[in-house]
């Protein structure tokens, strides 16, 4: 009998092989030194094979990892604070961002992985301006990180709406150095779970001169670049006045569209902008709740992948979604196109599962380690009960239901274990690697000195959600 480190023994298994999500069924899956070695027959698994570790979950449905392309975690502190109001980022989020420090920040990133991992994501993918901590605590959980350092150029204040930001060029050069140390400190390291990315916060934060030097500079890195890309009309505005030319028209002209760059949002674009980034080569992240919440739109997803495009999921950030967990953003894709193209056939939920998992993969550029169940990728998994009361009664035919009751009826409870490069590191919707409450305890003493530091900017904008506090609405 040949040793291994794993067997994976389940009734189903979503491998996303092909082009559909690969079922199989009647086998087990072998894990060595990390990664799949493939399956085997399962009646035949224990006459050719011996594990340290067999994983029997009979009553469960394997997957890979989902991928989390879009987070900002150390928005998490400030979860809840700026829904439901117009102008979000200057006039719901800005007066508590500027209260917050990197030690809240930190605290807020720690609850908002822990949350993610317990909702199947194994791969997370952060961006802040303070990414050494973030990686250090991703080093510790076990999880995989594709990381983005914000580059940004333009003063942080609250601007008014129609005023152009005011730029700082040594401000960019430092955030932009930055980057390069975490890239050299981080990069391919824990086992090769974390990667670096450039993060120009978005082509109206930091000078034409200054995308192109990080286009290179990422080039030379052989990694990509991470940005927030038409994002709303306040970047279309400012693109506008500085170039005379909308977001699109000015980064095809850069020459910044290339398969180097991950574009995230688009929420400004119409479906020709939406090809034309589409079919230079570069891949999108869509985060449908948080712009939905925030925006009140229906990014542009599926015109990107009809123009063959690459789309991952996003969570984006707590002030705005308020949760870090992919299968909500699963549901979100597939009802906002519902409702947008006025169709229950578009986005089907196992095209949802497919950008959770391998095509998001494609789009951060991790698909040649992770993002389906095959010989040689790493092994990141999760596995779903279906004995959970969201994901009961299980149909297997004449159709199989499993992957519509996950991206419909699921909640996120039902991940009941996440194996990341082979190692166990949630089960029972339980941390394993580190004790979780001293996170949960942590965050809880910093919200009552963020608001008093932040309510007088607060209350001076009066927003809509400083209205509805005066009302008794909140």
């Amino acid at each position: 009998m040949k040793k291994i480190d794993m067997i994976v023994k389940a009734p189903h298994f979503y491998t996303m092989v092909g082009e559909g999500l690969g079922y199989v069924t009647g086998k087990a899956m072998l894990v060595n030194e990390g990664k799949i070695l493939g399956f085997v027959d399962e009646s035949q698994c224990d006459k050719e094979y011996t594990a340290d570790e067999v994983l029997e979950l009979d009553h469960h449905a394997v997957m890979p990892g989902f991928i989390d392309g879009h987070m900002h975690t150390a928005c998490n502190v400030m979860r809840g604070l700026a829904q439901d109001t117009n102008n979000w980022m200057m006039y719901g989020l800005q007066p508590f961002d500027n209260a917050v420090v990197n030690e809240e920040r930190d605290a807020g990133s720690e609850v908002a992985i822990i949350e993610a991992i317990k909702a199947g994501t194994t791969t997370i993918g952060d961006y802040e301006s303070n990414m050494d901590n973030v990686c250090r605590f991703i080093e510790k959980i076990g999880v995989r990180g594709n990381i983005t350092q914000t580059i940004r150029a333009a003063k942080v204040r609250v601007y008014k709406p129609g005023e152009l930001y005011e730029f700082d060029d040594e401000l960019g050069e430092k955030s932009l150095n930055r980057n390069i140390e975490l890239y050299d400190k981080w990069h391919n390291k824990a086992d090769g779970r974390i990667r670096i990315l450039f993060g120009p916060q978005g082509a109206d934060f930091v000078s034409p001169e200054m995308l192109l030097k990080i286009q290179r500079i990422a080039k030379e890195r052989n990694t990509k670049i991470h940005m927030h890309v038409q994002q709303g009309d306040r970047e279309t505005y400012q693109i506008v006045k500085r170039y005379g030319k909308r977001p699109t028209a000015f980064l095809e002209e850069l020459g910044l569209l290339d398969s180097s760059l991950i574009a995230v949002h688009l929420t400004d674009c119409n479906d020709e902008e939406t090809r034309t980034i589409a079919k230079s080569g570069a891949s999108m992240i869509v985060n449908p709740a948080s712009i939905g919440i925030i925006d009140g739109i229906v990014c542009p997803s599926l015109v990107f992948q009809e123009a063959g495009g690459n789309v991952a999921l996003g969570s984006d950030q707590a002030p705005g979604n308020n949760c870090h967990n992919i299968i909500h953003e699963m549901k979100n894709v597939c009802m906002f196109n519902k409702l947008k193209y006025q169709n229950p056939e578009i986005m089907p939920a196992w095209k949802a599962l497919r950008m959770a998992t391998i095509e998001g993969a494609k789009a951060v550029g991790v698909d040649d380690i992770v993002g389906s169940l095959e010989p040689g990728k790493q092994a990141d998994f999760i596995a779903i009960d279906l004995n959970y009361p969201s994901m009961l009664p299980v149909y297997t035919y004449p159709m199989r239901n499993i992957i519509p009751n996950l991206v419909y009826s699921a909640r996120g409870q039902e991940v009941a274990l996440s194996v990341v490069n082979g190692r166990v590191i949630m089960k029972d919707q339980k941390i394993l690697t580190i004790d979780e409450n001293e996170s949960l305890e942590k965050i809880k003493k910093y919200p009552d000195e963020i608001g008093k530091r932040a309510a007088k900017e607060f209350f001076e904008i009066h927003g809509t959600n400083a209205v509805f506090m005066e009302e008794d609405k909140l």
